[in-house]
C-alpha cells in the first residue's frame, strides 16, 4: 500500500510542485497551507510522514511538532522540516530535541527529496 505524506507549506506553489513529485512516485499525498490545517489534516488523513515548513505565518513549524509530539496518537510520526535556512550545530541540537527526523533546505532537488522521504519512509 502506498505511503502517505501530508506537506505543509504556506507557498501555493511549492506545495503544488512538492505533491506532484512524490505522486509520481507514488505516494498518497494531501497539502495544507497553515498550521490549523495542519493539525486537522493530519487526524483526518493520518499520514506517514509529515513534510513541514519550519517558518509560516500564525503557527511555525515548530510549534506544530511540538503539538504533534504533545499528542499520545502523534508523538511517533515522522516529520521532515523543510526550510531555507541551513541549521548549524545549535540547530541540529533543537531538531534532536523537537524529535524531527531531518530536513530538508529550499530551494531542494527533486532527487534529494525523493531520497530523504524514501530513507525516513524505510
Amino acid at each position: 500500500m502506498a505511503k502517505r505524506i501530508l506537506v505543509v507549506d504556506d507557498e501555493p506553489h511549492l506545495l503544488l510542485l512538492m505533491k506532484t513529485i512524490l505522486e509520481r512516485a507514488g505516494f498518497v499525498v494531501e497539502t495544507a497551507e497553515d498550521g490549523k490545517k495542519s493539525l486537522a489534516a493530519v487526524k483526518a488523513f493520518r499520514p506517514d510522514l509529515v513534510l513541514l515548513d519550519m517558518m509560516m505565518p500564525g503557527m511555525s513549524g515548530r510549534e506544530i511538532l511540538e503539538k504533534l509530539r504533545q499528542d499520545p496518537k502523534t508523538k511517533a510520526l515522522k516529520v521532515i522540516f523543510i526550510t531555507v535556512a541551513r541549521f548549524s550545530e545549535v540547530g541540529q541540537e533543537v531538531l534532536k530535541q523537537l524529535k524531527a527526523d531531518g530536513y530538508i533546505t529550499k530551494p531542494f532537488d527533486n532527487d534529494a527529496l525523493l531520497k530523504q522521504v524514501r530513507k525516513t519512509l524505510s
